[in-house]
């Protein structure tokens, strides 16, 4: 049993010893193909955050009372974050971008996502420039508190933190595109070696002799040239 299985890992080891060649170019292939998608054709994408609070604009001395206002404020962040997604903050925004953004294009690149069981909505702006990504997220945040406080005056929000502009893409993520490359790569070639292996029937060595035919080598005819 431990013979068979010497016998085995040798010709695992004889097949990919045979095709380094091929396995080598496949796989030099992929990565290089995906290392060119990553840092030349692909561009990249940023994001700019913003963090709002959701409160209540008159305070309370009671403690019961500011238990009660956190708890409406919780409850009414959802409703707040279907506000930052109207039409009416998107255009307010446009105006305050002017540099030809439509509103679709501000709400296409926006995402709103209030925070479970907190007061704070999280804003969201990605673009493919650092600086176009951190305008939209602070100028969309500043228009929706604008716009909040006319709709709904008994609630407050407000900005906590701006957003900056970012120092690096979220996407493409170059480094795992060629890892992930290069592990498709090396998957792709072994597996074409073993099945480019597996359909070549040609006997070439004594070893294939007794493999595919279970048969005694009485001798061999060495190869002569003039």
């Amino acid at each position: 049993m431990e013979q068979q299985n010497d016998i085995d890992f040798n010709g695992i080891f004889d097949v990919l010893k045979k095709e380094k060649v091929m396995i080598a170019v496949v796989t030099t292939t992929f990565v290089v193909f995906s290392a060119i998608l990553s840092f030349f054709i692909i561009k990249p994408t940023y994001q700019g955050h913003v963090t709002i609070i959701i409160g209540k604009n008159d305070s309370k001395s009671s403690t019961n009372e500011q238990y009660n206002d956190v708890m409406m404020s919780q409850n009414l962040t959802k409703t707040y974050a279907e506000i930052a997604q109207s039409k009416l903050v998107a255009n307010k925004t446009v105006s305050k971008l002017n540099d030809g953004t439509t509103a679709d294009e501000v709400l296409g690149a926006i995402t709103v996502t209030p925070q479970t069981g907190t007061q704070i909505i999280d804003v969201t702006a990605t673009a493919k420039s650092p600086v176009k990504a951190s305008d939209i997220a602070n100028d969309f945040s500043d228009s929706f508190v604008e716009v909040s406080k006319e709709v709904y005056t008994a609630g407050d929000a407000r900005i906590i933190d701006s957003a900056v502009i970012p120092k690096a893409p979220i996407k493409p993520k170059k480094a795992m595109n060629i890892a992930i490359a290069l592990v498709l790569g090396l998957f792709v070639s072994i597996g074409a070696a073993f099945l480019r292996e597996y359909m070549d029937k040609t006997i070439k060595t004594q070893e294939d002799v007794k493999r595919y035919l279970d048969l005694p080598v009485i001798g061999v005819i060495p190869n002569y040239e003039e």
